[in-house]
């Protein structure tokens, strides 16, 4: 597949956050600002590259997996992160790569498996 990794990204992260926000709801939480606080706690670009890297280190992930993560973390963006360093951003945007490109394929049931980890570790 020769679709850009920022564009991956791009689509990843809206399915990262809906599956987040869907979690959350499902939780019970019923006001909008204590879901955007508890939301926040998963979808911040520390949360994720966090999140990410325990992935990698327990060997959740597959090969093919990895190289879309690592395609992502390497792929040149001129965007200047607020919140964090550049290094914790292309961790993010790599795990937003990765959803998206399991999107894009439609591999939704390994995006379920992933989104579980993430929810529960």
């Amino acid at each position: 597949m020769n679709k850009n990794a920022l564009v991956l990204a791009y689509l990843g992260d809206s399915i990262y956050e809906t599956y987040v926000r869907k979690y959350l709801i499902d939780k019970g939480i019923s006001k909008v600002k204590n879901l955007q606080n508890e939301a926040v706690k998963l979808v911040s670009a520390t949360a994720q590259a966090s999140i990410l890297k325990k992935m990698i280190q327990l060997n959740v992930l597959t090969e093919e997996e990895k190289n879309i993560v690592i395609n992502a973390r390497n792929h040149k963006n001129s965007h200047k992160p607020k919140n964090c360093d550049v290094i914790t951003y292309k961790y993010a945007t790599g795990l937003e790569a990765l959803i998206g490109y399991l999107y894009y394929k439609n591999k939704l049931k390994r995006i379920d498996e992933l989104m579980y980890y993430v929810i529960n570790n």
